[in-house]
């Protein structure tokens, strides 16, 4: 279940709370019984594994956003021979 913070805005009160989505918002405070506000934050995520990609969730017919042209290969820069010595 996720956590909350609330806000008091009468005193300033801050405090989390546990509370399952389906729960109501909390709406008079605990310490002076004012009105509350839900604070909103951040929310912290770790992609592991091989890697994760642009592609990986969408479906190829539907997709608007053509992939990124690959870089043109260039060849290598021709050297001369070394001279042959006398």
């Amino acid at each position: 279940m996720p956590t909350y913070a609330y806000a008091c805005k009468d005193c300033s009160h801050d405090f989390e709370i546990v509370q399952s989505f389906t729960d109501d918002s909390l709406t008079s405070c605990p310490e002076c019984q004012g009105a509350l506000r839900k604070k909103f934050s951040t929310v912290g995520v770790v992609f592991k594994g091989s890697g994760f990609y642009r592609t990986d969730s969408r479906d190829s017919k539907g997709s608007t956003v053509s992939p990124a042209p690959a870089p043109a290969a260039t060849a290598p820069a021709a050297t001369p021979a070394p001279a042959a010595a006398s």
